[in-house]
């Protein structure tokens, strides 16, 4: 036979009651009202907040030529001097035949189209703006008005909680 934990019987409510007491929950006699409210004005906070602030600018860079004109230009034209003449003239005539084949070649090559690039400058600015903080609401309980602040809209009605004074 198996013997009962209590030896008398509790309802329910009670022995809920029992176990948050037990728990560190604290009973008092309050109860749980509601207000009228009558306006609630929105509450806004200037913030400064940082902000990055992007701009980008176009630049036109002059095309450049490969070299390949004037080494072309470097070598037939050393070739031709080197043809030209006997002994040190022929080394005078190659060299002359270089430099100005080089300079010759360079201007057949001509330079590349001009090329845009596109460069991003970035800053950081202060940009301010207005945040709802709350809201300052009044409201009516019991023939007197109240006022209070309150971190959000609380709507057409305001639930109270109400404590008995000793």
């Amino acid at each position: 036979m198996t013997t009962p934990l209590f030896s008398h019987t509790l309802n329910a409510k009670t022995l809920a009651l029992g176990l948050l007491a037990s728990l560190g929950f604290s009973f008092s006699a309050q109860s749980q009202e509601v207000g009228n409210v009558l306006t609630r004005t929105p509450v806004y906070q200037q913030v400064s907040v940082p902000r990055q602030v992007c701009t980008q600018t176009q630049t036109s860079v002059p095309g450049q030529t490969s070299g390949a004109g004037a080494l072309m230009g470097a070598v037939a034209g050393g070739a031709i001097g080197n043809s030209v003449g006997k002994g040190d003239g022929r080394a005078l005539a190659t060299m002359i035949g270089v430099i100005g084949g080089a300079i010759a070649g360079d201007k057949v090559e001509g330079p590349q189209a001009a090329q845009t690039q596109t460069h991003q400058t970035c800053t950081t600015q202060q940009v301010y703006e207005n945040r709802l903080m709350g809201y300052n609401v009044v409201y009516e309980f019991a023939g007197k008005q109240y006022s209070v602040q309150w971190p959000k809209d609380p709507g057409p009605t305001i639930k109270l909680q109400i404590t008995p004074m000793n």
